[in-house]
Protein backbone atom coordinates (compact mmCIF):
# COMPACT_ATOMS: atom_id res chain seq x y z
CA UNK A 1 0.00 0.00 0.00
CA UNK A 2 1.07 3.71 -0.70
CA UNK A 3 2.94 5.31 2.24
CA UNK A 4 1.23 8.61 1.42
CA UNK A 5 -3.12 8.01 1.93
CA UNK A 6 -5.41 8.16 -0.73
CA UNK A 7 -8.22 10.70 -1.07
CA UNK A 8 -10.95 9.97 -0.92
CA UNK A 9 -14.43 11.14 -1.85
CA UNK A 10 -17.56 9.05 -0.52
CA UNK A 11 -20.35 9.31 -2.60
CA UNK A 12 -23.82 9.03 -1.16
CA UNK A 13 -24.22 8.04 3.04
CA UNK A 14 -26.92 5.70 3.03
CA UNK A 15 -26.73 2.19 3.86
CA UNK A 16 -23.83 0.49 1.47
CA UNK A 17 -22.16 4.48 2.13
CA UNK A 18 -21.97 4.17 5.98
CA UNK A 19 -20.07 1.18 6.07
CA UNK A 20 -17.70 2.32 2.94
CA UNK A 21 -16.88 5.89 5.43
CA UNK A 22 -16.21 3.31 8.43
CA UNK A 23 -13.73 1.86 7.01
CA UNK A 24 -12.01 4.48 5.16
CA UNK A 25 -11.81 6.49 8.29
CA UNK A 26 -10.44 3.44 10.45
CA UNK A 27 -8.02 3.07 7.98
CA UNK A 28 -4.34 4.57 7.44
CA UNK A 29 -3.98 4.26 3.73
CA UNK A 30 -7.55 6.38 3.21
CA UNK A 31 -8.04 10.25 3.76
CA UNK A 32 -11.26 10.76 3.61
CA UNK A 33 -11.20 14.49 2.09
CA UNK A 34 -14.99 14.99 1.28
CA UNK A 35 -18.66 13.64 1.48
CA UNK A 36 -21.78 14.46 -1.37
CA UNK A 37 -24.92 14.59 0.01
CA UNK A 38 -27.93 13.31 -2.00
CA UNK A 39 -30.72 14.86 0.29
CA UNK A 40 -30.38 18.26 1.42
CA UNK A 41 -30.94 17.68 4.91
CA UNK A 42 -27.53 16.09 5.15
CA UNK A 43 -25.83 19.07 3.43
CA UNK A 44 -23.27 20.87 5.92
CA UNK A 45 -23.64 17.97 8.54
CA UNK A 46 -19.98 16.20 9.29
CA UNK A 47 -19.78 12.94 7.59
CA UNK A 48 -18.85 11.20 10.84
CA UNK A 49 -22.26 12.04 12.30
CA UNK A 50 -23.99 11.44 9.05
CA UNK A 51 -22.78 7.27 9.42
CA UNK A 52 -22.88 7.35 13.36
CA UNK A 53 -19.06 7.84 14.49
CA UNK A 54 -17.18 10.83 15.79
CA UNK A 55 -16.92 13.84 13.94
CA UNK A 56 -14.52 13.68 11.05
CA UNK A 57 -13.91 17.62 10.17
CA UNK A 58 -15.99 16.33 6.84
CA UNK A 59 -19.06 18.68 5.95
CA UNK A 60 -21.17 16.85 3.25
CA UNK A 61 -21.82 18.56 0.43
CA UNK A 62 -24.15 18.82 -3.18
CA UNK A 63 -21.48 20.89 -4.26
CA UNK A 64 -19.62 18.65 -7.14
CA UNK A 65 -17.65 20.84 -8.84
CA UNK A 66 -16.45 21.39 -5.13
CA UNK A 67 -16.03 17.76 -4.50
CA UNK A 68 -13.92 17.60 -7.72
CA UNK A 69 -11.81 20.82 -6.85
CA UNK A 70 -10.35 18.71 -3.77
CA UNK A 71 -8.17 16.67 -6.47
CA UNK A 72 -9.57 13.34 -4.84
CA UNK A 73 -7.71 9.83 -6.30
CA UNK A 74 -10.57 8.07 -5.89
CA UNK A 75 -14.54 8.60 -5.20
CA UNK A 76 -16.38 5.51 -3.69
CA UNK A 77 -19.22 5.20 -5.27
CA UNK A 78 -22.29 3.77 -3.62
CA UNK A 79 -25.99 5.23 -4.64
CA UNK A 80 -28.49 2.57 -5.23
CA UNK A 81 -28.03 2.79 -8.79
CA UNK A 82 -25.65 4.73 -10.89
CA UNK A 83 -26.16 8.10 -12.91
CA UNK A 84 -24.62 7.50 -15.77
CA UNK A 85 -24.13 11.71 -16.03
CA UNK A 86 -22.80 12.00 -12.43
CA UNK A 87 -20.24 9.41 -13.70
CA UNK A 88 -19.24 10.78 -16.78
CA UNK A 89 -18.70 14.94 -14.71
CA UNK A 90 -16.26 12.74 -12.24
CA UNK A 91 -14.64 10.86 -14.75
CA UNK A 92 -14.20 13.32 -17.18
CA UNK A 93 -12.47 15.21 -14.23
CA UNK A 94 -9.58 12.88 -14.00
CA UNK A 95 -11.00 11.27 -10.64
CA UNK A 96 -10.94 7.37 -10.74
CA UNK A 97 -14.20 5.81 -9.19
CA UNK A 98 -14.59 2.79 -7.73
CA UNK A 99 -18.69 1.62 -6.90
CA UNK A 100 -20.85 -0.79 -5.75
CA UNK A 101 -24.21 0.61 -7.12
CA UNK A 102 -25.11 -2.22 -9.80
CA UNK A 103 -21.79 -2.28 -12.04
CA UNK A 104 -19.58 -4.54 -13.28
CA UNK A 105 -18.90 -4.16 -16.71
CA UNK A 106 -21.38 -1.69 -18.20
CA UNK A 107 -22.62 -3.62 -21.19
CA UNK A 108 -25.64 -3.18 -19.57
CA UNK A 109 -26.02 0.06 -20.69
CA UNK A 110 -25.69 0.06 -23.95
CA UNK A 111 -24.97 3.22 -25.40
CA UNK A 112 -24.20 4.91 -22.20
CA UNK A 113 -21.43 2.50 -21.11
CA UNK A 114 -19.62 4.34 -24.31
CA UNK A 115 -19.96 7.65 -22.99
CA UNK A 116 -18.26 6.15 -19.59
CA UNK A 117 -15.30 4.85 -21.59
CA UNK A 118 -14.85 8.81 -23.41
CA UNK A 119 -14.80 9.94 -20.04
CA UNK A 120 -12.70 7.38 -18.94
CA UNK A 121 -9.73 8.58 -21.69
CA UNK A 122 -10.96 12.33 -21.69
CA UNK A 123 -10.04 12.62 -17.81
CA UNK A 124 -7.40 9.81 -17.79
CA UNK A 125 -9.45 7.50 -15.03
CA UNK A 126 -10.84 4.23 -14.37
CA UNK A 127 -14.20 2.84 -13.10
CA UNK A 128 -14.67 0.02 -11.76
CA UNK A 129 -17.32 -1.62 -10.19
CA UNK A 130 -17.82 -4.97 -7.50
CA UNK A 131 -19.93 -5.82 -4.70
CA UNK A 132 -20.81 -8.82 -2.66
CA UNK A 133 -23.31 -10.27 -5.38
CA UNK A 134 -22.61 -9.78 -8.09
CA UNK A 135 -19.35 -9.30 -7.50
CA UNK A 136 -16.98 -10.93 -4.89
CA UNK A 137 -18.81 -13.90 -5.51
CA UNK A 138 -17.81 -14.41 -9.19
CA UNK A 139 -14.28 -13.70 -7.99
CA UNK A 140 -14.32 -16.56 -5.53
CA UNK A 141 -15.39 -18.45 -8.97
CA UNK A 142 -12.54 -17.43 -10.82
CA UNK A 143 -9.92 -17.99 -8.15
CA UNK A 144 -11.49 -21.53 -7.65
CA UNK A 145 -11.28 -21.89 -11.53
CA UNK A 146 -7.74 -22.05 -11.20
CA UNK A 147 -7.07 -25.16 -9.54
CA UNK A 148 -8.51 -26.86 -12.54
CA UNK A 149 -7.08 -27.58 -16.05
CA UNK A 150 -10.06 -28.02 -17.89
CA UNK A 151 -13.51 -25.92 -16.67
CA UNK A 152 -16.10 -27.21 -18.28
CA UNK A 153 -19.21 -25.25 -16.78
CA UNK A 154 -19.21 -22.35 -13.26
CA UNK A 155 -22.25 -22.36 -11.02
CA UNK A 156 -22.74 -19.81 -8.83
CA UNK A 157 -25.87 -20.25 -6.75
CA UNK A 158 -27.37 -17.44 -4.29
CA UNK A 159 -29.97 -18.42 -1.76
CA UNK A 160 -31.55 -16.25 1.05
CA UNK A 161 -34.60 -15.76 3.04
CA UNK A 162 -34.98 -11.84 2.50
CA UNK A 163 -38.24 -11.72 5.10
CA UNK A 164 -36.10 -8.89 7.41
CA UNK A 165 -34.84 -7.45 4.37
CA UNK A 166 -37.21 -4.33 4.26
CA UNK A 167 -36.12 -2.16 1.06
CA UNK A 168 -39.28 -2.06 -1.48
CA UNK A 169 -37.29 0.28 -3.87
CA UNK A 170 -34.93 -2.18 -4.94
CA UNK A 171 -37.21 -5.37 -4.33
CA UNK A 172 -40.28 -4.34 -6.29
CA UNK A 173 -38.16 -4.33 -9.55
CA UNK A 174 -37.29 -7.87 -9.45
CA UNK A 175 -41.22 -8.89 -9.28
CA UNK A 176 -41.81 -9.00 -5.01
CA UNK A 177 -45.42 -7.73 -4.51
CA UNK A 178 -46.74 -8.25 -8.09
CA UNK A 179 -49.73 -10.29 -8.59
CA UNK A 180 -48.77 -13.87 -9.42
CA UNK A 181 -50.78 -13.16 -12.81
CA UNK A 182 -49.25 -9.77 -13.66
CA UNK A 183 -48.85 -10.31 -17.38
CA UNK A 184 -46.12 -8.51 -17.14
CA UNK A 185 -44.32 -10.00 -14.19
CA UNK A 186 -42.69 -12.73 -16.77
CA UNK A 187 -39.89 -10.41 -17.98
CA UNK A 188 -39.32 -8.81 -14.36
CA UNK A 189 -36.86 -10.53 -12.64
CA UNK A 190 -34.36 -10.36 -15.78
CA UNK A 191 -34.81 -6.80 -15.86
CA UNK A 192 -34.38 -6.29 -12.18
CA UNK A 193 -31.34 -8.62 -12.04
CA UNK A 194 -29.91 -7.56 -15.73
CA UNK A 195 -26.55 -6.66 -13.83
CA UNK A 196 -25.87 -10.23 -13.50
CA UNK A 197 -26.01 -10.59 -16.80
CA UNK A 198 -22.50 -8.71 -16.98
CA UNK A 199 -21.22 -11.16 -13.96
CA UNK A 200 -21.87 -13.81 -16.62
CA UNK A 201 -19.56 -12.10 -19.22
CA UNK A 202 -16.80 -11.33 -16.39
CA UNK A 203 -16.71 -15.02 -15.65
CA UNK A 204 -16.64 -16.16 -19.13
CA UNK A 205 -14.07 -13.70 -19.94
CA UNK A 206 -11.55 -15.12 -17.27
CA UNK A 207 -12.15 -18.43 -18.46
CA UNK A 208 -11.51 -17.40 -22.02
CA UNK A 209 -14.64 -18.72 -22.92
CA UNK A 210 -16.87 -16.82 -26.04
CA UNK A 211 -20.59 -16.97 -25.60
CA UNK A 212 -23.08 -16.99 -28.21
CA UNK A 213 -25.60 -15.72 -25.92
CA UNK A 214 -26.64 -14.44 -22.47
CA UNK A 215 -30.29 -15.90 -21.58
CA UNK A 216 -32.16 -15.52 -18.10
CA UNK A 217 -34.92 -17.38 -16.92
CA UNK A 218 -37.45 -16.85 -13.87
CA UNK A 219 -39.55 -18.40 -11.69
CA UNK A 220 -42.09 -16.81 -8.96
CA UNK A 221 -43.59 -18.50 -6.18
CA UNK A 222 -46.74 -16.69 -4.62
CA UNK A 223 -47.72 -16.10 -0.93
CA UNK A 224 -51.44 -17.57 0.33
CA UNK A 225 -51.82 -15.05 3.28
CA UNK A 226 -50.90 -11.49 3.55
CA UNK A 227 -47.00 -11.03 4.40
CA UNK A 228 -47.05 -7.84 6.63
CA UNK A 229 -43.19 -6.40 6.52
CA UNK A 230 -41.66 -3.25 8.40
CA UNK A 231 -42.51 -0.72 5.70
CA UNK A 232 -44.89 -2.62 3.50
CA UNK A 233 -47.29 -5.91 2.70
CA UNK A 234 -47.24 -8.47 0.01
CA UNK A 235 -50.62 -9.00 -0.07
CA UNK A 236 -52.19 -12.64 -0.50
CA UNK A 237 -51.72 -14.29 -4.05
CA UNK A 238 -48.73 -11.53 -4.85
CA UNK A 239 -45.01 -12.60 -5.23
CA UNK A 240 -42.91 -13.31 -2.16
CA UNK A 241 -40.73 -15.73 -4.06
CA UNK A 242 -38.13 -14.56 -6.85
CA UNK A 243 -35.95 -17.20 -9.17
CA UNK A 244 -33.77 -15.66 -11.83
CA UNK A 245 -30.64 -17.59 -13.53
CA UNK A 246 -28.67 -15.64 -15.76
CA UNK A 247 -26.71 -18.03 -17.81
CA UNK A 248 -23.85 -18.06 -20.69
CA UNK A 249 -24.47 -20.42 -23.56
CA UNK A 250 -21.52 -21.54 -26.03
CA UNK A 251 -22.12 -24.02 -28.56
CA UNK A 252 -25.30 -24.99 -27.32
CA UNK A 253 -24.63 -25.70 -24.03
CA UNK A 254 -24.66 -23.71 -20.89
CA UNK A 255 -21.17 -23.17 -19.56
CA UNK A 256 -21.96 -20.22 -17.09
CA UNK A 257 -25.23 -20.38 -14.63
CA UNK A 258 -25.38 -17.25 -12.19
CA UNK A 259 -28.13 -17.65 -10.50
CA UNK A 260 -30.30 -16.34 -7.09
CA UNK A 261 -33.17 -17.64 -5.29
CA UNK A 262 -34.98 -15.30 -3.16
CA UNK A 263 -38.16 -15.92 -0.38
CA UNK A 264 -40.41 -14.34 1.79
CA UNK A 265 -42.33 -15.55 5.09
CA UNK A 266 -43.39 -18.89 5.67
CA UNK A 267 -46.48 -18.93 3.43
CA UNK A 268 -44.73 -19.40 -0.09
CA UNK A 269 -46.23 -21.56 -2.90
CA UNK A 270 -44.45 -23.72 -4.29
CA UNK A 271 -42.79 -23.70 -0.54
CA UNK A 272 -39.09 -22.57 -1.49
CA UNK A 273 -36.89 -25.07 0.95
CA UNK A 274 -33.13 -22.78 1.10
CA UNK A 275 -30.08 -24.59 2.07
CA UNK A 276 -29.04 -21.84 4.08
CA UNK A 277 -28.17 -17.72 2.96
CA UNK A 278 -24.96 -17.47 1.20
CA UNK A 279 -23.45 -18.87 -2.10
CA UNK A 280 -23.01 -22.27 -3.56
CA UNK A 281 -20.47 -22.45 -5.76
CA UNK A 282 -19.30 -24.89 -8.56
CA UNK A 283 -16.59 -25.55 -10.93
CA UNK A 284 -17.19 -28.88 -13.10
CA UNK A 285 -14.15 -29.73 -14.47
CA UNK A 286 -11.06 -31.28 -13.85
CA UNK A 287 -10.97 -31.65 -10.35
CA UNK A 288 -14.89 -30.40 -9.66
CA UNK A 289 -14.59 -27.43 -6.94
CA UNK A 290 -17.25 -27.09 -4.74
CA UNK A 291 -17.64 -23.67 -2.40
CA UNK A 292 -20.35 -23.22 0.46
CA UNK A 293 -19.57 -20.07 1.18
CA UNK A 294 -21.84 -18.12 4.21
CA UNK A 295 -21.13 -15.20 6.38
CA UNK A 296 -21.67 -14.77 10.50
CA UNK A 297 -21.62 -12.22 13.02
CA UNK A 298 -18.67 -11.37 14.86
CA UNK A 299 -18.54 -12.52 18.72
CA UNK A 300 -18.24 -8.58 19.46
CA UNK A 301 -21.27 -8.33 17.18
CA UNK A 302 -23.42 -10.62 18.48
CA UNK A 303 -22.91 -9.48 21.81
CA UNK A 304 -23.56 -5.60 21.41
CA UNK A 305 -26.47 -6.38 19.01
CA UNK A 306 -29.91 -4.68 20.76
CA UNK A 307 -32.01 -6.39 17.81
CA UNK A 308 -32.14 -7.93 13.95
CA UNK A 309 -31.21 -4.91 12.78
CA UNK A 310 -28.02 -4.98 13.67
CA UNK A 311 -27.34 -7.90 11.72
CA UNK A 312 -27.97 -6.13 8.37
CA UNK A 313 -24.57 -4.03 8.40
CA UNK A 314 -22.94 -7.34 7.75
CA UNK A 315 -24.31 -7.25 4.43
CA UNK A 316 -24.05 -3.63 3.90
CA UNK A 317 -20.04 -4.26 4.85
CA UNK A 318 -19.96 -7.01 2.44
CA UNK A 319 -21.03 -4.57 -0.69
CA UNK A 320 -18.65 -1.52 0.79
CA UNK A 321 -15.39 -3.73 0.88
CA UNK A 322 -14.41 -5.43 -2.77
CA UNK A 323 -14.23 -1.75 -4.20
CA UNK A 324 -12.82 0.04 -1.41
CA UNK A 325 -10.22 -2.88 -1.50
CA UNK A 326 -9.43 -2.37 -5.02
CA UNK A 327 -8.34 1.41 -4.86
CA UNK A 328 -5.27 1.03 -5.03
CA UNK A 329 -5.10 -0.93 -7.75
CA UNK A 330 -7.71 1.31 -9.54
CA UNK A 331 -5.50 3.83 -8.79
CA UNK A 332 -2.89 2.14 -10.94
CA UNK A 333 -4.47 0.67 -13.73
CA UNK A 334 -5.03 2.07 -17.25
CA UNK A 335 -8.03 4.28 -17.93
CA UNK A 336 -10.99 2.89 -18.94
CA UNK A 337 -13.65 0.49 -17.76
CA UNK A 338 -11.62 -2.16 -15.51
CA UNK A 339 -12.85 -5.37 -14.15
CA UNK A 340 -11.60 -8.20 -11.93
CA UNK A 341 -10.07 -9.47 -15.25
CA UNK A 342 -8.09 -6.01 -15.32
CA UNK A 343 -6.77 -5.61 -12.03
CA UNK A 344 -4.39 -7.90 -9.70
CA UNK A 345 -5.37 -9.35 -6.60
CA UNK A 346 -6.89 -7.09 -4.29
CA UNK A 347 -5.10 -7.20 -0.53
CA UNK A 348 -7.60 -7.12 2.76
CA UNK A 349 -4.78 -4.86 4.40
CA UNK A 350 -7.32 -4.38 7.44
CA UNK A 351 -6.31 -3.77 11.20
CA UNK A 352 -7.84 -6.75 13.49
CA UNK A 353 -9.86 -5.49 16.66
CA UNK A 354 -8.39 -4.71 19.50
CA UNK A 355 -7.61 -7.73 21.78
CA UNK A 356 -6.25 -5.42 24.90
Amino acid sequence: MATVPYRIVQWTTGNVGKSSVRAIAASPDYELVGAFAWSDDKVGRDAGELVGIDPLGIPATNDTAALLALKPDCVVYNPMWINVDELVEILSAGVNVVTSASFITGHNLGDDRARLEEACRKGGATLFGSGVSPGFAELLAIVAATACDRVDKITITETADTTLYDSPDTERPVGFGAAIDDPDLAPMAGKGTAVFAEAVQLVADAIGVELDEITCVSEYAQTTEDLAMASWTIPAGHVAGVFASWRGIAGGETVIDINVRWRKGQTLQPDWQLDGDGWKITIDGRPTVNMQVGFTPPPDMIASATSIDDFFELGHIMTAMPPINAIPAVVAAEPGIATYNDLPLHLPRWPARNRT
